[in-house]
């Protein structure tokens, strides 16, 4: 017999019910509010937490170290303000909408430069669009952070869909070309009819796709942590130079020690969702792993190649939101998409490419895929650059788009 407490159990959706076009096609403004018992709630569970123990003499090289772990949970729990960040995130113009059948939380931060050039900023996994904050001011009022006023942009930052305050897909087989397709939705109903694409990561997969969709829209995309893969063509592998070849070994040895969260997502999203669902210390340990494992090499721990309230603000969008499970789903969406790996005529949208110390970006294979006309390779940063260095991050999309 199925117990009370089993019976209450309902999981976190956001319904998606049919609408007329006009509703459909409303923007409405949205705020965060996170309930109090939702915040009481993290607390109880980051303190009630039962510690997995560690074999002695190991390290990150297992995985997040608990000792680690505890200590940062211990300040998600009783040092974090997350009511600051939320009225942080609050500050800024904040809308939601339906395209493509499933609701889009969106920022929408306008220049006062009348000639700014509207940009959709796209975050990836494990990112959120708050991740996006320290470029909002260099972006959208320049003059005021030493720049050029002619550089501003105004600003769209979505979260994906099956991210954070948006709407998880409406259903199985939601693609990263759904997701394309309904960002190509959103931007003419914002009014902008010519804007850029910027995305990392999982944006770095969307934003090109949203150049195949409406080339005759997207001035340009520029993207981190590009994807290239070898080819078969044994002339353009033969022409890869040495440090090209490195790139292509490190990701190799990327698939083969850090890929097991993307295996995982891909192929079994519910039963990671089941766990990190419920334990806000499993949900921090998945995610800081990554901002262990993929923020510049030249820095030893998270905390300091990104600021700590940045990574838990990032965590906790996961949490407050239940999305660690629509997020997952995505992997499966994208391990099962045959036109995914299809292959695919060349992009004719200029292309501009910023490789980071962590990226395998090889730039002959990027240039079979992308109309490749920009290509930036920094020193610093990593996989989150516009948490770790968004100065070079803000520099190379002014630069580009300039030239657009």
């Amino acid at each position: 017999m199925c117990r009370h407490w089993c019976q209450e159990l309902t999981p976190i959706v956001v319904s998606v019910r049919d609408m007329s076009d006009n509703a459909t096609s409303s923007i409405t403004p949205f705020r965060i509010e996170i309930p109090q018992q939702d915040l009481d709630d993290l607390r109880d569970r980051l303190r009630r937490t039962r510690w997995a123990p560690e074999l002695p003499g190991t390290g990150w090289e297992r995985g997040v170290p608990t000792g680690y772990l505890r200590e940062l949970a211990c300040y998600w729990a009783d040092g974090f303000d997350w009511r600051a960040r939320e009225k942080e995130l609050n500050e800024l113009p904040q809308f939601t909408t339906t395209a493509g059948g499933t609701r889009l939380h969106f920022l929408h931060v306008r220049s006062a430069e009348p000639g700014a050039v509207p940009l959709l900023l796209l975050h990836g996994w494990p990112g959120s669009f708050a991740g996006f904050l320290e470029l909002v001011g260099p972006l959208t009022d320049p003059a005021a952070h030493g720049g050029d006023p002619a550089d501003a942009f105004h600003l769209v930052i979505p979260s994906l869909p099956g991210y954070g305050f948006s709407g998880p897909p409406p259903s199985a087989g939601w693609t990263d070309g759904s997701t394309a397709a309904a960002l190509a939705e959103l931007m003419p109903r914002l009014g902008y009819e010519r804007y850029g694409v910027h995305g990392g990561d999982v944006g770095a997969l969307i934003a090109p796709l949203m150049g195949r969709i409406a080339p005759e829209r997207v001035i340009g995309v520029h993207v981190n942590a590009l994807l290239t893969f070898p080819e078969d063509d044994p002339a353009v592998m033969g022409s890869l130079n040495e440090r090209e070849r490195g790139r292509l070994a490190a990701m190799k040895r990327w698939q083969e020690d850090q890929s097991a969260y993307m295996r995982l997502q891909g192929t079994r999203p519910q039963t990671i969702a089941a766990a990190l669902h419920d334990s806000p210390s499993g949900q921090l340990a998945w995610i800081v792993e990554k901002f262990k494992e993929w923020t510049d090499p030249a820095v030893a721990l998270p905390h300091e190649a990104a600021d700590r309230d940045d990574i838990l603000t990032d965590v906790s969008v996961y949490w407050f939101t239940g999305t660690a499970g629509p997020a997952a789903h995505t992997y499966f969406e994208r391990f099962n998409d045959p036109g995914m790996w299809a292959p695919k005529p060349r992009g004719s949208v200029p292309t501009a490419v910023a490789v980071f110390p962590t990226d395998f970006s090889v730039r002959p294979l990027a240039e079979r895929s992308h109309h490749v006309v920009r290509w930036t390779e920094f020193e610093r940063g990593g996989h989150f650059p516009a948490l770790e260095a968004p100065d070079l991050l803000a520099g190379d999309l002014r630069e580009f788009f300039g030239e657009r």
